[in-house]
C-alpha cells in the first residue's frame, strides 16, 4: 500500500520542479512566468483524490497531516480548535532507515521505567521504520530548526532526501540533528489506534542532554518561543 508520505513528498518535489522549470522558461523566452501555472497544479493533485500538502514558504504556518485547502478556520471542529489552543513542544522523530517525521503530541511519563508517548500518522513512512526497527530517536526542536520541522512535516520541499541537508549525528535509534540541545532513545512497547492518529508508546532507554535550549512551540496553528 502506498504510504500517504511518499505521495506527499512527490507532490511537494513535483511542485518544486514545476516552478523552477516556469521560472527557467520564462528567462529563456523573455518573458514573466505564466500566470495559473500554480493554480492548475493544485487542482490537478487535488482531483486525483487523497490530501495535498502546501509548500510552506512562511515555517510554521501548519504541521498536521491535514489538506490545508478543506477547512477555514471558523468551521474547524471544537475538539480540533481547543487542540490548536493548547501549546505543544515541536519534536522530530527519527528511525533507522533512516525515516523521520515533526510531532508536536509528545508526552514524557517519569516511572519504574521512564516511558514516553506520542501520536503519529499511522501512514507516516516513519511509524514503518519504527514498526521495523523497534526503536526510535526524539528530539526536542528549538527557534532555529522551524525549516527542519516543516521540512519533516512535509510542508518544505526536501530534493534530495529529508536527511540530505544538515548536520546529523548517527545513532542505534536512528539519526538526530546535530546541533540538538538534546534527544532521547526510546524502545517501542505497543501502538494502538486513537482518534484517527496512532498512540504510540515506547520505554526510554537513553537521554543525552546538552546545555539547555530554548523549546520550539506550536500553537494555534503557528511556531512560537518562548518570551
Amino acid at each position: 500500500m502506498e504510504h500517504r508520505g511518499n505521495r506527499t513528498a512527490l507532490l511537494v518535489y513535483l511542485g518544486h520542479l514545476m516552478a523552477e522549470a516556469g521560472d527557467q522558461l520564462a528567462q529563456l523566452g523573455g518573458h514573466e512566468r505564466r500566470a495559473g501555472l500554480h493554480e492548475r497544479f493544485l487542482g490537478w493533485a487535488r482531483a486525483r483524490g487523497g490530501t495535498m500538502f502546501h509548500v510552506n514558504h512562511q515555517p510554521g504556518a501548519e504541521i498536521h497531516h491535514t489538506d490545508p485547502f478543506a477547512v477555514p478556520a471558523g468551521q474547524k471542529s471544537p475538539a480540533r480548535r481547543l487542540r490548536g489552543r493548547l501549546a505543544a513542544p515541536v519534536t522530530l522523530w527519527t528511525a533507522p532507515g533512516p525515516a523521520g517525521l515533526t510531532v508536536s503530541s509528545t508526552l514524557v511519563a517519569e516511572g519504574e521505567p521512564d516511558r514516553l508517548l506520542g501520536l503519529v500518522d499511522p501512514e507516516s513512512d516513519l511509524w514503518a521504520a519504527v514498526e521495523e526497527a523497534g526503536r526510535f530517536a526524539v528530539t526536542p526542536l528549538g527557534p532555529a530548526h522551524r525549516q527542519l520541522a516543516d521540512r519533516f512535516a512535509g510542508l518544505f520541499p526536501s530534493p534530495g532526501g529529508l536527511f540530505a541537508t544538515g548536520g546529523w549525528t548517527d545513532t542505534e535509534y536512528g539519526p538526530v540533528p546535530a546541533d540538538a540541545g538534546g534527544w532521547t532513545g526510546c524502545r517501542l512497547d505497543t501502538a494502538r489506534e486513537y482518534g484517527w492518529a496512532l498512540l504510540v508508546e515506547a520505554t526510554i532507554e537513553a537521554v543525552t542532554l546538552a546545555e539547555e535550549t530554548t523549546p520550539l512551540l506550536h500553537y494555534r496553528g503557528r511556531y512560537h518561543e518562548l518570551t
